[in-house]
This record gives structure tokens, sequence and C-alpha cells, in this order.
């Protein structure tokens, strides 16, 4: 199986670890970020896997150059030019998945031991265009999900936005825990252009193709998304 690790964020919010090192090479219990996800892939069945760059990406290179792969192939995809967004980003990668089979993507910054080889069933099994790994859990923005698990909707509860895409007379929020199986399929619908937020697209294909929502509560997961939130991931990981 192949996948994709979102790392090209500039981590602001991780200000001022990431003054002088990307996101990714922040260290959680003693690893860097990277460190924790490739694990987490090859421990799911991935041997393949593309990571997108921007910020301090020569430091990704020669991480990977001297720490290794972890057994897996690995390929850059590189946006020290301009970030191009999850959307954009993951349109920039689509050379790497051309086999036509389904691929995972997972956001550096968060860790989690989610089953992948579960989450990898459930999509196959379903035939869906994505499956997105959900949590009910606070959030300031939350996918809106039908009694079926389908894709209806989005809310940004701090702006009081909310945007449906079709009609469901009862929905569920969930928040996206950072991890998803895409089918590329996906790619077709994406727009003519660079930059852009996966979550459009998922908005606009939801109207006609499955996004459907993978709900798990059982495993640990932690998002290191500012310096509390890493404290409290790194006192976890060492107690464990």
């Amino acid at each position: 199986m192949k996948a994709m690790i979102f790392a090209a964020g500039t981590g602001s919010r991780l200000q001022p670890l990431t003054l002088h090192k990307p996101k990714a090479l922040v260290e959680v219990a003693g690893k860097t970020m990277l460190q924790h996800t490739l694990e987490h892939l090859k421990e799911g069945g991935v041997k393949e896997v593309v990571i997108n760059v921007h910020h301090f990406a020569d430091q990704i290179s020669d991480f990977l150059a001297h720490h290794g792969t972890w057994g897996m192939d690995m390929a850059i995809s590189d946006e020290t030019e301009e970030l191009l967004d999850t959307g954009g980003g993951l349109k920039k990668a689509s050379w790497f998945f051309d086999d036509r089979r389904p691929f995972l993507v997972h956001n550096v910054d968060v860790l989690s031991n989610l089953s992948i080889k579960e989450l990898c069933r459930h999509h196959t099994e379903s035939q869906a265009l994505a499956t997105l790994a959900v949590r009910q859990r606070p959030s300031s923005r939350y996918l809106l999900f039908d009694d079926n698990k389908l894709l209806c909707g989005w809310e940004n509860v701090k702006k009081e936005e909310k945007k449906m895409i079709r009609d469901a007379p009862e929905h569920n929020k969930y928040a996206f825990s950072g991890i998803q199986v895409i089918s590329p399929d996906l790619f077709p619908l994406m727009p003519d252009k660079k930059a852009f937020p996966i979550t459009d697209v998922y908005l606009e294909a939801g109207r006609n193709h499955t996004i459907q929502a993978f709900v798990e509560q059982d495993s640990w997961w932690f998002d290191i998304g500012d310096p509390e939130k890493l404290k409290k991931a790194s006192h976890f990981m060492r107690s464990r």
C-alpha cells in the first residue's frame, strides 16, 4: 500500500520550536513526529511513502538520509516555492499514486495508534471515494455526517459558518482525525488550480459520491498543534 504524509506546514502554532526546523522534526518523547508517523504507517502495512515538504524542506531530506526510511520506499513532493494546502499538495503528488489503488494520507502532526489496517478494510468494503477517520472531540471545525455516516456538510463553530451539501433530517458532528484513505478517482474531481483545501473537494464531491466517516474512539490520539498539546502528548508517550 502507498501513503502520503502531509508535512509541508509551517508549524506557526508551535513556535519558537519551529523557527529553525520543520514541525515534522519536532520531537515527542525523544522521537520526531515524522518518525512516529513513519512507524505508524509501517505497522499498518504501508510499503511506499511520499512526503510533501515546504518549511525547512532540506532538513527533512537530511533526516531521512541519516536515519533511513524504515524499510519503505520514499519520495519527496517539493513545495518549497509555494505552499499548496492539503488539496493542492495531494494533487501535486498525484504522480506517486499511479497504480490506481486506494492510498492512505496521514498528517505528520497527528500521533495515534488507530488501526490503519481496519481503516483500509472499511474503505475497501464500502468502495467509497474517501474514508475519513473521525471522532467525537471538542473542535472549532466539524464534518457533518448523516445517520449512514455519509458526509452531508461542514461547520465552523467559531465563525458560525455552516455548509450543507444535501438534506439530512439528522446529522452528527465529528472532528477529523488527520488520517484518511482516498481512491485515486478523487483526482479528476479536483479544481483546476494549484492551492486549495481538500475539504472543499470533499464537500463538492460528496454531493454525488460516497465520502464516509470511520468513527473511532478506542485508540489514543493527539494533535500536536501547539506547545501545550505537545507537552501532553510527550507525557503520555513517556508513560506508556
